[in-house]
């Protein structure tokens, strides 16, 4: 729709609109999530028997008239001392070993104590956004 279809709206009536909308999107997202639940559990079961019936041939893939099968390993690091971690990374002069992401807590905190430390580079986006909440039953 465009903007124009709720030109003529009162605030109280642009108001009710988006609690609307936001309850028929909380709804339809409740029962994506039951019935994407369902079929998680199906897959699972499917997967799990597909990796047997891998494990049993020894094979790293099963080519099927449907598709072929692929058994593959995914590895993951998950440190569980992220102060060791830290140091090792510095030790080894090693930051690419981290995904490049901001912590963006944490970096707000930082520059409120310390505003005379901003970062070379850094970018500050922000935005405002609309949040309608529901008045309270009395």
């Amino acid at each position: 729709m465009s903007d124009t279809a709720y030109d003529d709206l009162s605030v109280a009536e642009l108001a009710l609109k988006y609690l609307e909308i936001r309850d028929l999107k909380d709804k339809l997202r409740k029962k994506y999530e039951a019935k994407d639940a369902i079929l998680d559990v199906e897959f699972e079961a499917i997967s799990s028997r597909l990796m047997v019936a891998c494990n049993e041939q020894d094979a790293s893939s099963i080519k099927t008239m449907y598709g072929t099968v692929i058994r593959s390993l995914k590895v993951r690091y998950d440190p569980k001392d992220w102060e060791a971690m830290h140091e090792f990374v510095l030790e080894h002069s090693a930051p690419y070993l981290l995904q490049k992401r901001i912590n963006e807590g944490a970096m707000k905190e930082f520059l409120e104590a310390n505003p005379e430390d901003f970062p070379k580079g850094m970018n500050i986006v922000s935005e405002y956004k609309i949040t309608v909440r529901k008045p309270t039953k009395k």
